[in-house]
């Protein structure tokens, strides 16, 4: 019998944008509403951490922040640190809230020993206590052979091997299986489940500008999520408006907190200029702007990927192919599957081309008339994984059975194993 109510510590592996807090941010949400008893931590790097709303259950430890220079390479925020350092100051908050926070469930965003290895010292001690370790990865990681090698140069197979006792994907196999071709053991397949897209419901529009306000004229939504590496898509946009006028629907610009200085200046002089274009900085409740779209032009992160799916909207996806692939494979595949149209920046000095696409938005299908079962099974899913967790309780010591994932889909169904 448990003494305490259940807490749960969410590690979020934020290097550069919003993606991974916003995920973990979902998955929180979603658990205390379930579970109104459960205690929800969760470790963070990124700095507008505290620009969002989290509910009484929810709370947030801010570690210190680094600017990514690079697919793996990292620089502090602070220049006064060097990056060794930044990252033993890291790694000792994180163990240190471990020990103390007591998890019964410690879940890891992404990178399995974290940035730079920060959270290999945590996942140690909390397996010791009995705390069910679990990794959390999105739908698509990037190219299977850049991810194997890189995996296997951080120790990343080996410390799922011995550390992990489950592997949640945020997705379906149908889309992309992220584990596939990466030389994964098939102890790891048989810890991992697909939990469906994790879906994402409506907030108050109340505290967004009044220049962005909702109304009744037709508009389209442009987002670039964190928004560092947004800036051509805008510019593409902007372009589009600037030849064409006539294009017929208004355009609503997000460029996002994280976008460079210069180019957020440039871009809101231009769409100072434009009758049609209205452009804020960062919305952190980006939901009703998607809500009240005709369309979606964005690039092709998860949450927003998540977020065109769960309101059902036409988009245009415009992936970045640099310094990962994730985003291209994840357009293409939803390209594939008729889910959204793809645009690839190649065709960047082209303004009637995207033109073009956007004036064609109100008339796309939206992504739900593919009709694929469970498209947006993620929420649902964990809650019952968690469920089950739970009502397996900690092992005494450090010797006790766990169930695997086999398990747990089993006794989800109410079906036993021999």
């Amino acid at each position: 019998m448990q003494s305490r109510s259940p807490r749960i510590l969410i590690y979020s592996h934020d290097t550069f944008g919003l993606g991974h807090l916003r995920r973990s941010r979902v998955i929180a949400q979603a658990l205390v509403d379930h579970r109104p008893e459960i205690s929800i931590l969760i470790v963070a790097g990124s700095p507008v951490v505290g620009s969002f709303s989290f509910p009484p259950q929810v709370d947030f430890i801010r570690v210190p922040g680094v600017v990514k220079l690079g697919a793996e390479s990292y620089a502090p925020s602070n220049p006064g640190l060097s990056i060794e350092d930044l990252t033993e100051i890291r790694s000792a908050i994180i163990t240190k809230t471990a020990e103390i926070f007591d998890p019964d469930i410690f879940l890891v965003d992404k990178e399995p020993l974290g940035m730079r290895g920060e959270v290999e010292a945590s996942l140690n001690f909390l397996k010791s206590t009995g705390c069910r370790l679990v990794l959390g990865l999105r739908d698509i990681m990037d190219d299977p052979s850049r991810l194997s090698e890189e995996w296997q140069r951080k120790g990343a197979f080996a410390a799922i091997e011995s550390l992990y006792d489950d592997v949640w994907i945020y997705g379906l196999p149908e889309i992309c299986d992220p584990l596939e071709g990466i030389g994964v053991s098939q102890r790891i397949r048989d810890h991992a489940v697909f939990t469906g897209y994790l879906p994402r419901a409506d907030e108050p529009s109340g505290a967004l500008p009044e220049r962005i306000r909702l109304g009744e004229q037709p508009y389209v939504l442009v987002t670039t999520g964190g928004g560092g590496d947004g800036a051509r898509l805008v510019d593409w946009v902007l372009r589009a408006y600037e030849s064409d006028p006539a294009i017929g629907v208004r355009a609503k610009i997000v460029l996002g907190p994280f976008m460079e200085t210069g180019f957020a200046a440039d871009f809101q002089t231009r769409a100072a200029k434009l009758d049609s274009v209205d452009l804020i900085t960062f919305a952190a409740s980006i939901e009703p702007l998607f809500e009240g779209a005709e369309g979606v032009v964005a690039m092709g992160g998860y949450n927003t990927f998540c977020e065109i799916l769960s309101f059902d909207k036409p988009a245009v996806i415009v992936p970045r192919r640099q310094p990962r692939l994730e985003q291209f494979i994840r357009a293409s595949r939803a390209a594939d599957l008729g889910l959204a149209r793809m645009l690839l920046d190649d065709e960047v000095e082209d303004a009637a081309v995207m033109a073009e696409a956007i004036r064609a938005l109100p008339g796309q299908a939206g992504p739900q008339s593919t009709a694929i079962p469970k498209l947006l099974g993620g929420v649902e899913t964990i809650r019952r994984l968690v469920d089950a967790i739970i009502a397996d309780g900690r092992p005494s010591g450090t010797t006790g059975r766990r169930e695997t994932a086999d398990d747990l889909r089993y006794r989800m169904a109410g079906v036993g194993r021999s």
